[in-house]
């Protein structure tokens, strides 16, 4: 079993024989290590080679002195312990290090045993505050994934991925299908990382056009074309010192595609209109539906930006590949909902659960969220039952179990029930694409003219779920 580490003391003093004699005295009562530095400008490259707990250091010292050593760690090192030590005469001084974050101080010359009991105060301060630290990042890092919810083993890993790159300030993309997460990965990632502190900027990279898109991540100069009455910064510099995340990257175009992988390779901007390069200073998070090994085959993509994003990959997975995070979800959204429209905590009998958990989902976890806000909202009891799930929740056995379809003979009751499927099927396909054909084909895998040829036989309009349009949508 390895034993900890002993905790770090560094001394500073401009007299040799005193850190001599402070290093052989605080040795033989202290656990800790010793190192000495015979000037602040050398104690200030050893602090930036490794880590120390405590600074013992003189406050006269020759070229840096005492004050401004302490000045330059408060500043670099503000969680170190750092105790001064001076003369009688210069009491006033040391009062005056308390002042400017001095842990304490100490006069020359010592009492062996007042100066061992200070040191083992300062290291056991040091130990505290490192051991807060610690919790108060542990609490973060699950603030920072408590949006992430899932016990399923593919979402644990997710979550110990993203723990561990987060604090590498590499280039990051999330792949994934619509609604499975990704930006909440994404916002987990830089909380998580050192540039929490600094802005997150989010970029929906396909709803704004490309010469739009170009001029808001870049920015531009006054005149640089019709309506650049002044200079704008674009929001690469708006991230400046966080992070920024451009969410469908695969949807951009070449053009773009060129300009942003110069942004990876060289770290700079260049605004619409300028001749020079700026620098920038942001964390690259990238995210895509789409198939980039398909696009860069059909050159759509270009390779060298590919590798340049994918530095590190997060499969981001749908929830027909977890199922078992579907009723941990609907608890945790249930909660929020509840709680954010002021509603009696709600509960999911196991019948109504079995349902939710055999949806399809193909919006994922944005349409099961949707989902639950909506019977929050609407349900009238603190159960949820199937009649609040609507028509998309039907089970296909139901149908075969009323005294119905139990009067009919065979093929009258398979002819109802083959009826009853497809207008409820497709009812819940148009209803999720607001009566779009084209893209109601694309989610069931028909041809479009085969979905519209059922709907013709079975009587479902496209207009009926486009209530802001009465002509078929094409």
């Amino acid at each position: 079993m390895n034993q900890p580490a002993k905790p770090r003391l560094l001394i500073v003093d401009d007299e040799e024989d005193m850190l001599r004699l402070l290093k052989r005295s605080l040795s033989a009562d202290l656990e800790c290590e010793i190192q000495t530095a015979s000037n602040a400008y050398q104690a200030m490259t050893l602090l930036e080679e490794s880590p120390f707990d405590v600074v013992l250091a003189d406050i006269r010292m020759p070229g840096m002195n005492g004050m401004e050593f302490l000045g330059r760690v408060r500043q670099e090192f503000p969680g170190l312990t750092v105790v001064m030590m001076t003369a009688y005469g210069t009491i006033d001084l040391a009062v005056q290090s308390i002042k400017q974050g001095a842990y304490d101080f100490i006069t020359k010359p010592f009492e062996h045993e007042k100066l061992v009991h200070l040191m083992a105060k300062a290291l056991e301060r040091s130990r505290l505050v490192q051991e807060n630290l610690l919790l108060q990042r542990k609490i973060e890092e699950q603030e920072s994934l408590d949006e992430m919810v899932g016990a399923s083993p593919k979402m644990q890993q997710i979550f110990e991925t993203i723990r561990l790159i987060s604090s590498a300030d590499v280039t990051v993309l999330l792949t994934g299908e619509s609604g499975t997460g990704k930006d909440v990965a994404a916002r987990a990632i830089h909380k998580l990382g050192h540039r929490r502190k600094g802005p997150f900027v989010a970029v929906n990279c396909p709803n704004l056009p490309e010469n739009i898109l170009e001029s808001e991540l870049f920015g531009y100069r006054k005149g640089a074309f019709t309506h650049a009455t002044r200079d704008k910064k674009g929001l690469f510099w708006e991230a400046q010192g966080g992070t920024i995340y451009l969410d469908e990257i695969g949807d951009i175009s070449l053009t773009l595609q060129t300009k942003l992988l110069r942004v990876l390779q060289d770290k700079e901007i260049r605004p619409l209109g300028d001749t020079r390069s700026v620098k920038v200073d942001v964390r690259i998070i990238a995210s895509t539906n789409r198939d980039l090994a398909a696009k860069m085959k059909d050159n759509l993509f270009r390779e060298d930006l590919f590798y340049r994003l994918n530095v590190m990959s997060i499969y981001m997975p749908p929830l027909r590949e977890r199922l078992e995070d579907i009723p941990v979800l609907i608890g945790h959204f249930l909660h929020r909902f509840c709680a954010e429209f002021g509603r009696e905590a709600r509960t999911v009998p196991p019948e109504v659960m079995r349902r939710l958990i055999n949806h399809p989902w193909r919006g994922n976890v944005r349409e099961l969220e949707n989902v639950v806000s909506r019977l929050v909202l609407l349900s009238s009891d603190t159960v949820i039952r199937a009649e609040d799930l609507g028509a998309d929740f039907v089970d296909p056995g139901d149908c075969l179990m009323t005294p119905e379809f139990n009067r009919f003979q065979y093929k009258e009751a398979k002819s109802r029930v083959l009826e009853r499927f497809h207008q409820e099927y497709l009812a819940s396909l148009l209803s999720r694409t607001s009566g779009n054909v084209t893209r109601a084909a694309k989610d069931c895998g028909l041809e479009r003219q085969a979905l519209q040829q059922i709907m013709r036989r079975y009587g479902v309009k496209s207009k009926h779920f486009h209530p802001e349009d009465d002509q078929e949508t094409n």
